[in-house]
């Protein structure tokens, strides 16, 4: 069996910065041996921790469309940001990839695609996440939850960790795989279990950003 946490973040994603190596200790702590590194707008931490890994690790990416996030799984590249859903979707699958939602219904966090969106492409969603850490409020588990259910969607599950000490909030145990069509059945069979992190996680991606944006900006002085 493995023990999953589906949507971790790395030093590539502007909000973090957890490095590889660090997150590969953290995991063989908990006892996690498959994770999905899905950093904002790049797959290229992603390609790198699973040349390095130990364990399971699944290619993701955090595609900020037009309409909100949409989670590429099984990439080979990263798909480029601001574009359409139905662009993203359509270069997803060109990858031969699965489409995942993210932190789904969500309100008050901007990145979230909403009602209408979901609703447009529900026919091409593989998975959605139905607990994430960061989420929260119980209701946009529960509002996922039921959307995934009514759609016959896989639920998945993650810390959307923004730092080390986030990875493994959320998990879900289930049955080893080698394809993503392998990968859906076993998501189908898993158990999720999970915490919420709390609010004061938020400051610390916040403050990574920041950081990030000094950096960028000392660079080009």
């Amino acid at each position: 069996m493995l023990k999953a946490d589906l949507h971790i973040h790395t030093k590539y994603s502007m909000d973090s910065q957890s490095p590889l190596d660090k997150i590969i200790e953290r995991c063989q702590e908990l006892g996690i041996n498959c994770i999905a590194i899905a950093d904002h707008g790049t797959a290229e931490g992603g390609l790198e921790m699973q040349k390095i890994a130990p364990f399971k690790v699944i290619v993701a990416e955090e595609i900020l469309t037009t309409e909100g996030e949409i989670m590429g799984m099984f990439l080979k590249e990263t798909v480029p940001s601001g574009v359409t859903p139905r662009e993203a979707i359509k270069r997803i699958r060109e990858q031969d990839a699965l489409v995942n939602v993210p932190h789904p219904f969500e309100k008050i966090r901007g990145s979230a695609l909403q009602d209408k969106t979901i609703d447009e492409i529900a026919g091409d969603i593989d998975l959605m996440e139905v607990f994430n850490s960061r989420s929260p409020f119980p209701a946009n588990t529960n509002k996922a939850r039921a959307f995934a259910a009514r759609h016959g969607i896989p639920g998945s599950a993650g810390s959307d960790a923004h730092s080390v000490h986030e990875i493994g909030n959320a998990f879900i145990e289930m049955p080893d795989f080698d394809t993503k069509e392998e990968f859906l059945k076993s998501l189908a069979e898993g158990k999720i279990s999970g915490k919420r992190s709390g609010i004061f996680v938020h400051f610390y991606s916040t403050w990574a950003s920041v950081k990030a944006k000094l950096r960028g900006r000392d660079r080009h002085e």
